[in-house]
């Protein structure tokens, strides 16, 4: 198909809000549900058949993980708004070059991250706060996880990609694929085999390259666009125009890889300072982060997946149904948000998962101190969320990359560092819920001026 998909074929300017909102979001909620189920599982069985040592090498691990996303995001992120906009102007020779550019660069930028980590190792593993007590467990499972990182890269950028195309459902299923092989694997791996951390790791890297077979499967078959050679021509002028939009997701996720940095460090300092000791705080403040990953993959899922939706009808001027899809959405965040508070009822449940909790007395308590405190503005976090994301659909990069640069770069790690030097260890939990709700008063003003720009020109539906 040589021809971007016309307005009025496409279910973008046609279906309605509400039906477009679930065929698109859910998928990729699920997705990014499973994706960042990868580290959960090995953690659980980590947990379990390792012990919490081995769950803060995963811990110390997991930032790695997370600068490959960022950047896979940015690539990805970036192209598929680009993508849908140029659906919506209905500009095929632009839809398809985009997306070849974004191929050759998450090759490229996959193969120097994995050059830069292992020439870095012991630099990067003491910067995100391997202890004595847990760095050959750090080391084992770091050296594995590497291998994957060209797959990991290519997958989630592609799955942007393969969303903005009108095919969310083979996103998810490509995720979902490699995280079933990964959950059957780890116990085969772990108490079968006996190869610990560095087991769990490998069952994460051949789901890994399952999910990236299946992108490439899908390359073969797109729907709005037909790759060429010259796809592949890397063109300076056209990264310019799409990478920006994708700024945003890279500083979300960058800052999640500094914080965490910090948070490690501040823990095994103030931790080291008080009962608890170094290394419980930062083994559960690791966990307590994966719970939130996975509110904030509901929160994330269900704003990109509406990526493409207002992307189009941004492009096509249709800009009522923007404002009808910004409200829904920010209603549904908020209601992510509010359920997601149980979780801090339940908090000696969830660290039981992680096979842990009987090994002290000491983990338990700071166990329910973390979740009760760390995740206490939940509701806020999801609507800065969303927001972040929403903005940069709109093709409104700066705004998005304002927002999201106060919120992880100058409130979460300025607290993460601050707090503590008067609060202590308390003080490294309160810089969370600190942060989203002053980043809410911020996002609040954007929100009115958004809804003030979308009711300027309303175009008919």
């Amino acid at each position: 198909m040589e021809q971007a998909v016309s307005e009025k074929q496409s279910p973008f300017a046609t279906e309605p809000i509400g039906r477009l909102i679930v065929k698109f979001a859910v998928p990729s909620v699920i997705a990014l549900l499973v994706n960042s189920l990868y580290n959960i599982v090995d953690q659980i069985f980590i947990g379990w058949g390792v012990g919490y040592l081995g769950n803060g090498a995963t811990n110390i691990v997991f930032p790695i993980t997370i600068i490959a996303l960022a950047l896979a995001l940015m690539i990805g992120d970036g192209c598929a708004a680009f993508l849908s906009i140029c659906q919506g102007k209905q500009d095929a020779e632009s839809a398809h070059r985009s997306v070849g550019n974004a191929v050759v660069l998450m090759i490229l930028v996959s193969i120097l991250l994995v050059a830069v980590f292992y020439g870095g190792r012991d630099t990067i593993l003491a910067v995100f706060g391997a202890t004595e007590a847990n760095v050959d467990y750090v080391r084992e499972y770091f050296n594995i996880i590497v291998i994957g990182i060209p797959f990991f890269v290519f997958t989630n950028g592609m799955n942007s990609i393969i969303r903005a195309d009108g095919n969310p459902k083979f996103a998810m299923i490509s995720t979902v694929v490699g995280c079933i092989i990964n959950l059957i694997l780890d116990p085969v791996a772990i108490f079968l085999l006996h190869w610990g951390v560095g087991g769990a790791a490998l069952a994460t890297i051949v789901g890994q390259i399952v999910s990236a077979a299946l992108v490439v499967y899908y390359l073969f078959h797109t729907k709005s666009f037909r790759l060429q050679k010259g796809s592949f021509r890397l063109h300076g002028a056209l990264l310019g125009r799409v990478l920006p939009l994708g700024i945003s997701s890279l500083l979300t996720q960058l800052s999640i890889v500094v914080i965490m940095g910090v948070m490690n460090n501040t823990l095994i300092k103030y931790g080291a300072q008080s009962e608890f000791g170094a290394d419980i705080p930062m083994t559960v403040v690791g966990i307590v982060m994966k719970f939130f990953q996975i509110v904030i993959s509901i929160v994330v899922g269900m704003a990109a997946g509406c990526i493409p939706i207002v992307g189009f009808n941004m492009g096509a001027g249709k800009r009522d149904r923007v404002r009808a899809l910004f409200t829904k959405l920010l209603i549904a965040e908020a209601a992510v948000g509010i359920v997601a508070l149980v979780l801090e009822c339940f908090p000696r449940n969830l660290i039981s998962l992680f096979g842990a909790a009987n090994e002290s007395r000491y983990y338990t308590e700071f166990a329910v101190l973390a979740f009760r405190t760390y995740l206490c503005m939940l509701p806020l976090a999801c609507v800065n969320k969303a927001c972040f994301i929403f903005l940069q659909a709109m093709g409104k990069a700066a705004a998005s990359t304002a927002l999201s640069m106060i919120r992880e770069v100058v409130f979460g790690v300025g607290f993460a560092l601050l707090l503590p030097v008067f609060f202590g260890l308390t003080g490294v939990l309160y810089s969370m819920p600190v942060s989203d709700a002053l980043t809410f008063l911020a996002a609040v003003f954007l929100i009115a001026r958004t809804y003030r720009q979308l009711r300027s020109d309303p175009a008919p539906a």
